[in-house]
């Protein structure tokens, strides 16, 4: 089978080619802050990454008739269990709302089915954004109005668990591990049995990231929020999509940025 791949994220868009289990082509396309600053919302971006991904067919002399099934990641939809799902009309409604949150994932299930129905094949994704798999306890958060959601990078995280599995000779519901993924996000799991019991929603919590605040203090936080100064949607843009390495020093790609940068641009914050 040849099986076209999908990967939308903050800073990029991955376009992969597979026969069977074996990747034979990728391409990484990179976005600067400045270029997806042209768009003013999530899928103003849809006709954009559309078209670098039917030139990179292009130049490749494919169609989208030359694959068996095109995926791509899931986003933030309605939680599932973990798994392979076929996209329909109800999972691209979900997808188009926003359904937990505004995420390039969520272009992913829209692109792989445009793309599919060109070559008259299935699209799916694989273990979306959403995927649940939390034991109770990790859904307190601290106060009753507010439940920890099961949002992380699970295709990733349970890819690793799976190779990691591999590499250590255990069957996977055998294992225990924590896993973290690096991107433009950074989810951070326990791991159990193959299953994310509990993760730092990457959109809300955890560390920094090039694109993330991550876990913010809440008084001054609170402040901002009531200043008048912000929208609701500037806020929530500053916390996801403007804050991290964007919100100090203007990218998300730490490779550009020499070493030690961070220190002379901002020395007041590190040393208090």
């Amino acid at each position: 089978m040849k099986i076209l791949v999908i990967n939308p994220g903050s800073t990029s868009t991955k376009v992969a080619i597979f026969e069977d289990e074996k990747q034979i082509d990728l391409k990484v396309l990179r976005h600067s802050p400045e270029e997806l600053s042209n768009f003013k919302t999530l899928w103003e971006q849809f006709d954009f990454r559309l078209k670098i991904i039917l030139d990179f067919l292009e130049e490749k002399n494919l169609k989208p008739s030359d694959f068996s099934a095109v995926v791509g990641i899931g986003g933030l939809l309605r939680p599932v269990k973990g798994g392979t799902y076929r996209v329909n009309d109800k999972m691209l409604e979900d997808a188009r709302a926003n359904f937990q949150g505004e995420h390039p994932s969520n272009l992913g299930c829209a692109l792989a089915y445009e793309i599919a129905k060109l070559g008259g094949v299935d699209a799916f994704i694989v273990d979306p954004v959403s995927v649940d798999e939390f034991e109770p306890l990790a859904r307190y958060s601290g106060h009753p109005l507010i439940q920890r959601r099961s949002l992380s990078h699970a295709l990733n995280i349970h890819a690793v668990a799976r190779l990691a599995s591999e590499k250590i000779g255990k069957k996977l519901d055998e294992t225990n591990f924590v896993i973290a993924h690096l991107g433009g996000g950074i989810s951070v799991c326990p791991v159990k049995g193959g299953k994310i019991i509990d993760a730092n929603d990457a959109s809300s919590d955890g560390p920094f990231s090039p694109e993330r605040t991550g876990g913010l203090p809440l008084q001054p936080f609170i402040s901002l929020c009531f200043s008048g100064k912000y929208t609701e949607q500037e806020i929530r843009k500053m916390v996801m999509g403007k804050g991290g390495l964007v919100a100090y020093l203007g990218t998300n790609n730490a490779d550009e940025l020499p070493a030690g940068t961070l220190y002379y641009l901002a020395p007041e914050i590190l040393q208090g």
